[in-house]
């Protein structure tokens, strides 16, 4: 049992797995499911201030944090006890096209030239962290949620803001992935 943990899941069993997150939430007590508002409740507990926006009965979302905090504990011990010690097996074009770039080390689950400390503490690290997270937060603020809240349960939902922005999140990553982040990389 403990071997078949430690595998990749096919998307036909993770995806609807993730899926059913969402009418479980609206069943037991009428949640909805997003990761990014966490960020709003926190400074709404912490930071108690007359700002119009942090105004409002963060209590009752408390569960959002013992969620995003279960997300935190769980991967840390899946990457404690559930790590596979294997690389990761990429497609062989895609290792080609990352070796122009130098990223060749695929030991762990993201490459080691692109994620380390090493790599954080210099221009190009900490352009691709600051910036990048800038942009993530400024633009789950600016859509109203974040990609799970939008892709997992606005889409289930049926609602047409949460498709606009699900493609809008779509473009922007197949954008970066193809075009920005090669010029980055190439710096």
């Amino acid at each position: 049992m403990l071997e078949m943990i430690k595998q990749p899941w096919p998307w036909y069993v993770a995806g609807p797995l993730i899926g059913l997150t969402v009418p479980a939430l609206l069943i037991l007590g009428n949640k909805h499911f997003g990761i990014s508002a966490n960020l709003r409740h926190v400074c709404a507990s912490c930071f108690p201030a007359n700002v119009p926006f942090f105004q409002y009965d963060y209590k009752k979302e408390i569960w959002n944090l013992f969620f995003a905090a279960g997300i935190v504990l769980g991967g840390a011990l899946a990457a404690y006890f559930l790590a596979n010690p294997a690389a990761i097996r990429i497609d062989p074009k895609l290792a080609n096209e990352l070796a122009i770039y130098g990223i060749n080390d695929f030991s762990g689950m993201v490459p080691v030239q692109l994620y380390s400390w090493d790599s954080l503490l210099t221009v190009r690290g900490l352009t691709m962290m600051v910036g990048g997270g800038f942009l993530v937060g400024f633009g789950s603020r600016y859509a109203g949620g974040c990609t799970s809240g939008h892709s997992i349960m606005g889409l289930s939902a049926l609602q047409w803001p949460s498709l606009v922005a699900t493609i809008c999140f779509m473009a922007g990553g197949f954008l970066m992935a193809n075009f920005i982040l090669p010029i980055i990389l190439n710096s």
